[in-house]
């Protein structure tokens, strides 16, 4: 088949949204078909742009090109899935959260806007008439799926794949540091792992890995790790290669991951390969999805006490670390987590 996986992106920002739909387009085609990436530049500011661009989107017609007719699209995110492609099967990894489950938080700018509420409306009813287009929706967690449910009463079938060089993932001894690998961005909240480390009672060491957002946000953290005194504990290694991430994965004695309402998250998955646990908030969405309490990983409430016990637990038990680290690696195993059963969900329409 002729594919699209139709998408949009944050120009000069490169997350797990992008590696997923460059997986995906991979996977395609090993699996025999034509795939391409169609990405749209997304800008929320000012909301207008965003309608513009639903509305874009819906003007387009992806039915052929080059005299080859597309035979499917799979939009990923808002607004890619408001095209009106005739086999359109969306594989959801988010919609536009400020207007769901971020509304009224400090993360969501849209809500001091004076229109607010009819930005939020008109966000909310494009989407539900949108995805009901579709032959069939699929969500890339149970997290992602719950929100559909509640916020537009739409199903979903969670779809789980396998992060970017999934099989080259892989344990060595552990060194005395925990790994937080992330965009730094204040809903992967690295300033929550600041303050528990400011409260630990052994001198923990956190290496956080990964580009900012934007640089208020990494100048603020520099900020605080100054004004807390862990200067020496909080070490900031900026963006790193795809080897370097894959050895300190491998060296830590476990991953810290501890994001608001995550959809989805490679860390997790990744620090699962890895044979590391995982220390996660109890509010942290798709990790939970696969971290339990105590037997691959560690599960604690989102406040800096809490995150500090967690990180001493395993700072001073390592046996315990390594002994959740192979459980988590186990649980990954016995979830099947393939490209192939993604492909094939996916184009089975």
């Amino acid at each position: 088949m002729n594919i699209l996986v139709v998408t949009v992106q944050v120009p000069f920002i490169r997350g797990g949204a992008e590696i997923h739909a460059e997986s995906l387009v991979q996977a395609l085609k090993n699996h025999g078909h034509s795939a391409e990436i169609v990405a749209f530049p997304f800008e929320a500011h000012p909301p207008q742009r965003m309608l513009d661009l639903m509305f874009a989107f819906r003007l387009l017609d992806f039915s052929s090109f080059s005299g080859r007719n597309i035979d499917l699209i799979i939009p990923l995110k808002f607004p890619a899935y408001f095209n009106e492609h005739p086999n359109k099967v969306a594989w959801l990894l988010h919609q536009h959260r400020d207007v769901y489950d971020l509304w009224g938080q400090p993360f969501s700018g849209l809500v001091h806007n004076p229109d607010a509420l009819q930005y939020q409306q008109t966000i909310i009813n494009g989407d539900t008439k949108a995805l009901k287009e579709c032959r069939k929706i699929y969500s890339n967690s149970q997290n992602v799926a719950n929100r559909l449910k509640k916020y537009n009463g739409l199903d979903s079938t969670p779809l789980y794949h396998p992060p970017k060089n999934a099989d080259q993932f892989h344990c060595e001894e552990a060194q005395s540091y925990f790994f937080f690998p992330s965009r730094l961005n204040r809903v992967k909240r690295q300033y929550l792992v600041l303050e528990a480390l400011s409260k630990t009672h052994h001198k923990v060491k956190v290496l956080f890995a990964g580009s900012s957002d934007t640089g208020l946000y990494e100048e603020e953290l520099q900020q605080m790790t100054e004004k807390l005194d862990i200067a020496d504990r909080a070490i900031f290694l900026g963006q790193i290669t795809e080897a370097e991430k894959i050895k300190y994965y491998a060296e830590s004695i476990g991953v810290i991951y501890p994001p608001l309402d995550e959809d989805y998250g490679y860390v997790t998955l990744e620090g699962m390969l890895s044979s590391k646990p995982i220390i996660t908030c109890d509010d942290s969405g798709g990790p939970l999805e696969f971290i339990t309490n105590e037997e691959t990983g560690i599960v604690t409430a989102s406040e800096p006490l809490a995150l500090a016990r967690g990180m001493d637990q395993l700072w001073e038990n390592r046996r315990l670390a390594s002994h959740l680290g192979k459980n988590a690696r186990q649980r990954y195993e016995a979830l099947d987590i393939t490209w192939t059963n993604v492909v094939n969900k996916l184009t089975n329409f």
